[in-house]
């Protein structure tokens, strides 16, 4: 007589704890959905869904997928706002001189690729830590935002003159689209796939989990972690670039207003991860949770201190259930 066999892990009408634990995220966001469509009558509504998928989810989702694939190799990149701030004084300053859209945009991009550069140097080649290389980026960043500005003054653009190719980048819509929308899910589904299916994305998952492992294969980890922060900057200077044509104003140091939110986005998005590993699909629905939640809040007139301390529950309460049954 064969006995049948219990595993350790307790189930819940067939499945595992650990399994649900997975959805965290999902249920959560339909979870803060079902609350505030209670609590403010507006909040479902198509034009405000479509405001916060544009205005909210649209910019903070660029950034968090750029750290991403710096949390993906193993580390951290805190100048992400960096980045951010120096390809949108590059866009703006050059727009200014009267340079076309198009040449303004590929140097934004080179200016965000230089801070990746640079953490990249500093991590791969002198061998400092990616919390303190890039902690070290920030302050500099900082120092030289404000003596390009003359101490930290906005840099504006007129309210005429303004290139269409400029104004469509923030405001123009493509098959009823918003174009900061479009760039979202295009990037998103770009840097997904190279996460998921390229070589040099499973090789940096690899990084990120054991680097020796890596080297001992007789792959380069130095050049693996400089790639994935040269492209975590070249995908901070797109979040610039909208950044600018949205608001036509270049204000120093505004780069840093995403960086928490996406460093929660990019830990929460790892609990939909068998492994628990970085992941562009789960970074992206990170940040539609933080979203939704800023933005529920506010149409409920909760202050906006309370809004942060629910936001910093609700990623407690999402990772703390996630991590609490993984070995379940």
């Amino acid at each position: 007589m064969t006995l049948p066999v219990e595993t350790n892990a307790p189930k819940l009408s067939g499945l595992r704890v650990r399994d649900l634990a997975r959805y965290a995220l999902v249920f959560a966001i339909f979870g803060v959905v079902a609350v505030f469509a209670n609590l403010a009558p507006s909040f479902l509504t198509g034009a405000n869904l479509l405001s916060v998928l544009a205005n909210n989810v649209a910019l903070l989702a660029i950034v968090s997928i750029a750290m991403t694939f710096a949390v993906a190799s193993g580390g951290i990149d805190l100048s992400v706002g960096t980045a951010v701030d120096f390809s949108s004084f590059a866009f703006i300053s050059l727009v200014l001189s009267g340079v076309p859209v198009s040449a303004a945009v590929v140097f934004a991009l080179l200016a965000g690729g230089g801070v990746g550069a640079l953490n990249g140097v500093l991590i791969s080649v002198i061998g400092i830590s990616p919390f303190l290389a890039t902690l070290g980026t920030l302050f500099i960043g900082r120092s030289v935002q404000q003596l390009l500005t003359n101490g930290g003054n906005p840099v504006y653009l007129p309210q005429t003159g303004i290139p269409e190719a400029f104004s469509f980048i923030g405001h123009g819509r493509l098959v009823g689209v918003p174009v900061p929308l479009v760039i979202t899910l295009f990037l998103i589904v770009v840097t997904a796939t190279i996460l998921a299916r390229s070589r040099f994305g499973r090789v940096l998952m690899a990084t990120g989990i054991q680097a020796s492992v890596v080297r001992y294969s007789g792959l380069s980890v130095s050049r693996t972690v400089a790639a994935a922060y040269i492209i975590a900057g070249l995908i901070a200077a797109v979040a610039g670039i909208m950044l600018t044509a949205t608001v036509n104003v270049y204000i120093p140091s505004s780069g840093n207003a995403f960086l928490l939110n996406a460093i929660g986005a990019t830990f929460i998005g790892t609990t939909i991860h068998p492994l628990r590993r970085p992941n562009v699909t789960g970074t992206a629905l990170g940040v539609l949770l933080l979203s939704l939640v800023s933005n529920g809040l506010l149409l409920s007139g909760l202050n906006f201190f309370w809004q942060q301390v629910a936001t910093g529950v609700l990623i407690f309460s999402v990772l703390a259930f996630s991590f609490k049954t993984k070995s379940r």
